[in-house]
């Protein structure tokens, strides 16, 4: 059985939900854990869950919704619902915008915070934001780097803070050498994947809409560089996800 980590399931997806998780499953993709970037997609999410016993959520605000202010929505009563997770996707984006940094900074703080206050793990969102990142996101907390692709010199100080890493289609693709090469780096035991889906489809499915059944393909992929067998991959990707995610109560 394999788990994608991280899916935006409240996007519209051919043929709708239940197709997209009956594909998923008939690949042995067979737990999803819904993340949010828009406090207003919570609620949808939370509907996903409570209709599909294989599906958790991480509630989250994306740096792109400054105006957010994290404590209305994020509260004790959502974030207390047995199958919220963890609190993501957060964190920084500057690759288009640096005029708003103190504002990203701020709402990615408030969230950290709550997260620490609800000993619930994040799911974290970074995009040429490097320094500030590493000042930011202290051994205080826990959780993941989302669809990392950025240096190993971050990737070893959040290794040494306890921070797991997720894989994207993005290893799949041909110019992401480096990305292959810092996932050879670190250790299996801090690995685990996801498809950010509808984005970043690896390939063979480079250019269409990407959901959770293309995770195998990332699987794959993350398997050869590592020198395991898919199944030994397996079996390292659940119980990483169970530690990551102590909520996720999946069976191994």
């Amino acid at each position: 059985m394999f788990i994608d980590t991280h899916c935006h399931l409240t996007d519209e997806y051919d043929g709708g939900l239940d197709a997209v998780i009956k594909r998923a499953t008939n690949k042995g993709v067979e737990v999803l854990v819904c993340a949010t970037a828009n406090h207003k997609d919570f609620q949808s999410a939370l509907q996903i869950a409570e209709t599909h016993a294989n599906i958790f959520v991480t509630l989250g605000i994306h740096p792109e919704y400054t105006n957010a202010n994290a404590n209305d929505y994020l509260t004790c009563d959502i974030l207390n619902h047995p199958q919220v997770v963890g609190i993501g996707e957060i964190g920084l984006d500057y690759h288009y915008n640096t005029d708003n940094r103190a504002e990203q900074m701020k709402l990615f703080e408030s969230q950290l915070q709550i997260a620490y206050e609800h000993n619930l793990p994040v799911a974290i969102h970074t995009r040429d934001a490097e320094n500030d990142t590493k000042t930011i996101l202290t051994d205080k907390y826990r959780g993941v780097m989302h669809c990392f692709t950025s240096s190993w010199d971050l990737a070893k100080t959040m290794l040494d803070r306890g921070f797991y890493f997720s894989a994207s289609g993005i290893i799949t693709f041909k110019n992401a050498e480096s990305v292959r090469e810092t996932f050879i780096k670190i250790p299996n035991d801090r690995i685990v994947i996801e498809t950010d889906s509808p984005y970043c489809a690896p390939i063979p499915y480079r250019g269409k809409v990407c959901e959770p059944a293309m995770v195998i393909e990332t699987a794959k992929v993350l398997a050869q560089i590592k020198n395991l067998q898919l199944s030994e991959l397996e079996t390292i990707l659940m119980r990483n996800t169970t530690r990551l995610y102590p909520k996720c109560n999946v069976k191994l």
